[in-house]
């Protein structure tokens, strides 16, 4: 059962950059279902390895649909370093399985594609506001503030943070 929804207007409460990494897939060819089913399942491996590490410097992460074919997951990051650290780690869930994407997709395997995108975001140019809900995205992962703390206004929030004001 969720817990008591925060009432009023917060904040992510995040300091300094903010690392987002998002992922996804998508189904090429439904029926190929021995192509796609393991990039589907190595992302809830990773994801676990992950969760169950706090030095792996995973804040967050959001699983979307976006529709029958495409699956993507918005993940926040302590760091670019600590990112990059598990993409490249050999005794790590990612590398047997980018690996084996890779050796199907050499073997004309279009069947299934992925996509990621990397965003370094500076600090003072990121806000977020969220209203009567529970904390979702940025706020979840680095937790959540009364608004008035970084100011009422998206504008006012986005220059919190900057040295350049």
């Amino acid at each position: 059962m969720a817990g008591k929804v925060p009432e009023g207007r917060m904040t992510a409460a995040a300091r300094g950059d903010v690392v987002v990494f998002l992922i996804g897939m998508r189904i090429n060819k439904l029926r190929a279902l021995r192509s796609w089913l393991p990039v589907f399942a190595a992302m809830p491996r990773m994801l676990k390895e992950l969760s169950k590490d706090a030095s792996s410097g995973l804040l967050g992460f959001r699983v979307q649909l976006g529709g029958l074919r495409d699956i993507s997951v918005v993940q926040y990051w302590e760091s670019e370093e600590k990112l990059f650290a598990y993409a490249s780690a050999a005794d790590k869930e990612h590398r047997p399985a980018w690996a084996a994407y890779n050796r199907k997709a050499r073997n004309g395997g279009a069947r299934v594609g992925i996509w990621h995108e990397t965003y370094v975001v500076p600090a003072g140019r990121y806000e977020s506001a969220y209203v009567n809900i529970p904390p979702y995205g940025l706020g979840a992962a680095h937790g959540t503030e009364p608004v008035g703390r970084r100011g009422e206004r998206a504008a006012e929030r986005m220059s919190s943070g900057r040295a350049d004001v």
